[in-house]
């Protein structure tokens, strides 16, 4: 039965760890999603702003160019060889971009002049009245444009099925050029180039729009305009902060419009983010102390049922062990008055051991109740100490010879030396009695005879140092702290065929705390014990040294000095 709990309390342990832990790594994750969902849908939120400022900077460069794809543009070209104009709605579109301030000139060039040729005239829109003018000046932006549109109009123009009547092809960020395409015959009619400002496009567009949707005092993240060709910085909302590639950590595009930038932004934490983690490190904090203290308490109530499972059992064998140790001097004391109350025995030989027997047995009966009244005071607070001043040596000496006989009974003697014969403490003899006689006892059952008990009195700097040394069976490392516990005995074959409750070294210890002691013991296994009891130095008073009335082992002052440990084997 005691198995089947046992398994089951475990099992229940391990299942309260297990769910506490499944719990913990649950909410854990769940702090860990949330955080990492925050984040991620902040940081989408602010590549969604990043993808607006391209789309506006894009419209504002397409805006002056909406409906050109409705025109007819055929009749351009015979308009431009008669009257070197555009047709009156083509030149409305074309005045419409002129008066676009991102665009810095206007040029048109038929598709048969090549203004890479030195010397080619093209046609310059005047700012002013937006006619047309033959010009041989204009800058080498008008050839790389002029050359990239005209090499992909040809090439879909090669694709047979090609339905639009513009083609449109940016220099990079120098000038946008369209290509009018005579969809009847299926051929260029010519090239329309528009230069761009790049000083007001940068500070003028793009700047403020980064600006608007990325404002430093509302957020921390830093967004650039990069010209990553030439690797140079063109705007940013938050000059302060220097720009390193490393710490990009997305990138958006305009597309063909300018290939050579793109707006690039670190994502720094803001107000909500940073206000989470905060949140986030009080959460994992509390979470972990809820855990520990779950687990703590979980352990802790384990550990007691255990401790009390234990308990109730060494209490159940020591009731019986006591039950029958109570029994065996009462049937002794029983047979032996029964046959004398009977007047089975006359003779006075007889009657005499009979009476020893019964004697003998009472005493050790009595020992019994004494002991089970000193462990019932200790549990409950209410041992008596009734201490005075003392000499140690000649306590333990009258012990010695109380205990003697019983020890020469065994097949053992004791061994007693001392350095001072002038031990002065301040203790309850009867306690010492009782300690030193359990351990006087204890080395006796635990020892194979014939062997000595060796007890030493020996002084240190504060006090005195009372050494109890046996022969015996020892004491297991593991088991050595565990051997002042109550009900505890060390379970070996000789210990099992010993009698004992497991309560004598606990009254010891107890006592020794009463008497302000302490008790302390070093063993080896199969090599012996040796119990160390240490009492405090009671410095006498003068009325108390001169006092006649101290005798019969209480303070006793000797004229005999002793430097060196004397010794005096008592067989």
């Amino acid at each position: 039965m005691w198995k089947n709990k046992r398994f089951i309390r475990w099992f229940l342990l391990i299942v309260g760890v297990l769910a506490i832990l499944t719990l913990t790594a649950m909410n854990v994750y769940m702090l860990y999603d949330v955080r990492d969902t925050l984040i991620q849908g902040e940081q989408k939120k602010q590549i969604a702003l990043l993808d607006e400022v391209v789309l506006n900077v894009r419209r504002t460069i397409y805006r002056p160019y909406r409906g050109f794809n409705t025109l007819e543009l055929e009749p351009i070209e015979g308009s431009i060889e008669e009257r070197g104009q555009f047709p009156e709605q083509v030149r409305e579109k074309i005045v419409q971009v002129a008066k676009s301030p991102v665009f810095s000139g206007i040029y048109y060039t038929p598709a048969n002049v090549d203004p890479c040729i030195e010397g080619s005239q093209v046609y310059e829109l005047d700012r002013e009245s937006y006619l047309l003018n033959l010009t041989n000046e204009y800058s080498q932006n008008l050839c790389d444009g002029v050359g990239l549109v005209r090499t992909k109009a040809r090439i879909e123009l090669n694709n047979f099925d090609y339905r639009w009547n513009t083609n449109t092809e940016f220099d990079a960020h120098r000038s946008m050029n369209i290509g009018f395409i005579n969809l009847h015959e299926n051929s260029v009619i010519g090239y329309l180039t528009a230069t761009i400002d790049r000083d007001y496009l940068i500070k003028e567009v793009i700047a403020p729009e980064i600006q608007q949707y990325f404002d430093s005092s509302k957020t921390t993240s830093v967004v650039w305009l990069h010209d990553w060709a030439n690797d140079v910085v063109l705007a940013s909302n938050n000059n302060e902060i220097p720009f390193q590639i490393e710490e990009v950590q997305e990138r958006v595009d305009f597309g063909r419009m300018f290939e050579n930038w793109n707006l690039k932004i670190a994502f720094l934490d803001n107000a909500s983010v940073s206000l989470y983690h905060a949140t986030f490190t009080k959460n994992i904090v509390v979470l972990g102390f809820s855990v520990i203290l779950l687990l703590g308490a979980l352990f802790y109530i384990f550990y007691t049922a255990q401790k009390e499972r234990s308990i109730l059992q060494q209490q159940a064998d020591f009731l019986a062990n006591v039950t029958h140790e109570l029994k065996t001097p009462l049937a002794v004391m029983q047979a032996a008055g029964e046959n004398i109350a009977d007047g089975r025995v006359t003779q006075p030989k007889r009657l005499k051991e009979y009476g020893t027997h019964i004697y003998q047995e009472s005493i050790r009966l009595n020992k019994m109740i004494e002991m089970l009244l000193d462990v019932a005071r200790s549990d409950y607070g209410t041992t008596l100490i009734h201490a005075s001043p003392h000499n140690l040596h000649l306590l333990v000496n009258h012990i010695i010879q109380q205990q003697l006989p019983l020890v020469k009974k065994k097949g053992h003697s004791i061994g007693y030396s001392y350095d001072s014969d002038n031990a002065v403490v301040l203790v309850d003899p009867e306690h010492i009695n009782v300690i030193l006689t359990n351990l006087i006892d204890n080395a006796v059952k635990y020892s194979t005879a014939p062997s000595t008990i060796t007890v030493q009195l020996a002084t240190t700097d504060n006090g005195f140092n009372l050494h109890v040394k046996d022969q015996g069976i020892g004491i297991p490392r593991s088991h050595i702290k565990h051997i002042f516990k109550k009900f505890y005995r060390v379970e070996d074959s000789l210990s099992a065929k010993t009698k004992g409750h497991g309560l004598g070294l606990s009254i010891v210890q107890g006592l020794m705390e009463l008497n302000k002691g302490t008790v302390d013991v070093k063993s080896e296994w199969q090599k012996g014990s040796t119990f160390t009891l240490f009492f405090p130095e009671y410095k006498l008073y003068p009325s108390e040294t001169n006092n006649p009335t101290l005798k019969n082992g209480v303070v006793l002052t000797s004229t005999r000095e002793t430097s060196t440990l004397e010794s005096e084997t008592i067989i």
